[in-house]
């Protein structure tokens, strides 16, 4: 493990523990392996390289060799499994909590981007198992630039702050955080929920989304107490728990 991992590793709160890999396809696919083999909570994978990584709905994910983070990581949650979905936002909140810490204020997409302005810096992708959940986190840290297809709405730590930022550093703050507000899915959710609609880039705009019954046109009034989007459309206020390909309309 290099040194700029190893001291943040240090610092992780228990159960929490680092798996550095020189290359992996998708860190989600391979740690879902290591779930399935009866790896413990807390495991962080995190590729050095990332080959083949992927957001929602199989979508790429580009990940610069040197100047991104791509890691996943493993949760035996002890609430139930209709609370889960709730991972996705607490992933978020500690994804944007430490880009703050670095400076930018951050915005969270919902579910599952975390925003500097109208710019991408970081994507997740939380997945379940039989027993296990796995929080997949994509974050461009000093990275400069970006294939052409995503040039015009993504950005990075460096871009934004002309710095540059140690990864661990924005590792260990990840983690930290996500160890925090995993234990708020269940009792706690309020303050969670609280963090999130703070930062939420959603309200008031007008959007389109896939959702599993259809594609959905309205205006987002906000973040329900259960966690979903409250979207005002012509029939009325749907409460979605998840949704595909949020666009802002206006």
């Amino acid at each position: 493990m290099s040194d700029e991992f190893a001291a943040a590793a240090a610092g992780f709160p228990e159960p929490f523990r680092l798996l550095v890999r020189e290359s992996a396809a998708s860190t989600n696919d391979e740690l879902r392996a290591l779930a399935e083999d009866g790896a413990g909570e807390g495991l962080v994978l995190l590729a050095l390289h990332q080959s083949a990584g992927r957001g929602r709905r199989g979508a790429a994910w580009f990940s610069e060799p040197g100047g991104s983070l791509a890691f996943s990581v493993l949760i035996r949650p002890q609430e139930p499994k209709a609370l889960w979905p709730r991972l996705a936002l607490a992933t978020g909140l500690a994804v944007a909590e430490a880009v703050e810490r670095s400076g930018p204020a951050a915005g969270v997409k919902w579910p599952n981007d975390v925003w500097i302005g109208r710019r991408k810096v970081a994507g997740i992708l939380v997945e379940a198992g039989r027993d296990f959940v796995i929080a997949g986190i994509g974050i461009n840290v000093n990275g400069t630039v970006f294939p052409d297809e995503i040039a015009s709405i993504a950005t990075s730590l460096r871009l934004e702050t002309s710095l540059q930022t140690p990864r661990g550093e924005v590792l260990a703050e990840i983690i930290r955080g996500f160890a925090r507000h995993c234990r708020n899915i269940g009792s706690g959710f309020d303050e969670l929920l609280d963090g999130v609609r703070q930062r939420c880039v959603l309200t008031g705009r007008r959007v389109s989304l896939a959702t599993c019954h259809g594609p959905r046109t309205g205006v987002v009034e906000g973040i329900a107490p259960g966690g979903e989007l409250l979207l005002r459309t012509d029939a009325g206020v749907e409460r979605l728990i998840q949704a595909d390909e949020v666009r802002i309309l206006g």
